[in-house]
């Protein structure tokens, strides 16, 4: 559902309607609440923040799997530094 501009709430107004707001959150009207002016905060059903945070976690471990697979990449092409070379690239002399 797209927002309109009913979705844009201010701070001041947030407090006396914050049952209502939060009603029509949980039905998928998401709220951007403002603060002079300037987004603050959003408002969103616990299931949709739920959704966010499970692809924030796939996002990474799919980066993390891409990482892997590029490393796996090099090793099999030969590409490796020893790990002198490794802390004279990354600046460690432990």
């Amino acid at each position: 559902m797209p927002m309109t501009s009913k979705d844009i709430v201010p701070l001041k107004e947030t407090r006396a309607r914050l049952t209502e707001l939060a009603e029509e959150a949980c039905q998928g009207r998401e709220k951007i609440i403002t603060r002079n002016g300037k987004a603050y905060v959003a408002l969103i059903d616990v299931r949709r923040l739920d959704y966010y945070h499970r692809l924030e976690r796939e996002n990474i471990h799919l980066t993390l799997l891409e990482e892997a697979a590029r490393g796996w990449d090099d090793v099999e092409s030969g590409e490796l530094l020893s790990v002198a070379e490794l802390k004279a690239h990354y600046g460690r002399s432990e």
